[in-house]
């Protein structure tokens, strides 16, 4: 998730003007710098860089709890049991001129390598003539104090499988013979409802979030017709298309339906795709990862869309989703 409107340039915090957009007005989300890899012997990885392997005590994962990108690296520590080789440290949920912060707070967790009072910080430390946006998820390696990733969709990758023979519970959620029809669902849904409902909250125009609303809704009726037929997207356990899903789908009626004018239907108004929710919050480890408090207060606290702050009662946690 973007900060703000600011992002490093040269390891400098720099205001570089309104949220990007294309001529269309369009929102455009900017592309991520570390793109390191853990691998089981240290080994390149897909992005061709290696040189970590999965050690007791070893990485530090820097978090927002209000960030469906963030979130799906939880639910990916919690279900492959990673605590014991990934610490967490929390920022708070508000994001403003000074981007993510660690300022007291509820459920924050003070920075515990760098003692950064600012994300951007610990972006410096690791790599000081940094350029781009200060997002979570930040995965770090605390042996070499460098990063290793900030892109979740790898994050995730690396926590499916690298971790395995050192002691992660067993399960694999980007099996071999499934990843062709993985990969095309996760596109669709990444483009449509992941960053979908962005392009909506973000649009400049009537002709963007007309065109990000009618896609988000085609692809969410898509998937109500698909699981007429099945328990999970792909095959017949979760896979990586679920919980890259989960993280918006649990966003959606508290925050997006609102706030980012994504109000032709709820998941409530979806019977497959609202069992499908709770089938998937109610895996062992999961319901754990989210909170409420942080998504409302971070969201509903974004004056630019806002502008007085004011946060909904509800939903109050996630058993009230669960029922």
């Amino acid at each position: 998730m973007a900060a703000g409107m600011k992002s490093l340039v040269n390891g400098v915090w720099t205001d570089n003007g309104n949220v990007a957009r294309d001529e269309q007005g369009r929102f455009l989300r900017p592309a991520t710098p570390f793109h390191n890899w853990i691998t089981p012997d240290g080994a390149p990885g897909p992005t061709g860089i290696g040189g970590f392997t999965p050690e007791r005590g070893r990485y530090l994962l820097y978090v927002s709890l209000a960030c469906p990108w963030a979130h799906r690296t939880l639910i990916y520590r919690a279900i492959k049991s990673l605590a014991p080789f990934i610490d967490v440290a929390v920022t708070h949920w508000a994001l403003g001129e000074d981007g993510w912060t660690f300022a007291p707070g509820e459920g924050v967790t003070p920075d515990p390598l760098f003692g950064a009072r600012f994300l951007r910080d610990v972006y410096v430390a690791v790599k000081p003539d940094v350029t781009g946006r200060v997002t979570v998820p930040l995965l770090i390696d605390k042996k070499t104090r460098t990063a290793v990733s900030n892109e979740s969709a790898e994050i995730i990758r690396m926590m499916n499988s690298a971790f395995d023979a050192a002691g992660a519970t067993p399960g694999d959620y980007y099996p071999e013979a499934l990843r062709p029809e993985i990969d095309a669902l996760n596109k669709r849904v990444y483009d449509t409802v992941n960053n979908g409902v962005y392009k909506a909250g973000f649009a400049g125009t009537q002709l963007a979030y007309d065109e990000a609303v009618a896609a988000r809704f085609a692809t969410l009726d898509a998937l109500e017709e698909r699981l007429a037929t099945r328990r999970f997207l792909v095959g017949d356990a979760p896979t990586e298309a679920d919980w890259r899903l989960l993280p918006t789908l649990l966003r959606f009626d508290a925050v997006y339906v609102g706030l980012f004018k994504c109000n032709v239907r709820r998941i409530a108004d979806y019977p497959k795709l609202s069992a499908y929710l709770k089938t998937l919050a109610r895996w062992p480890g999961v319901a754990a990862t989210v909170d409420f408090g942080h998504i409302k207060r971070h969201y509903y606290g974004l004056r630019f869309i806002n502008p007085l702050g004011i946060v909904p009662a509800g939903p109050r946690s996630i058993d009230d989703i669960l029922g």
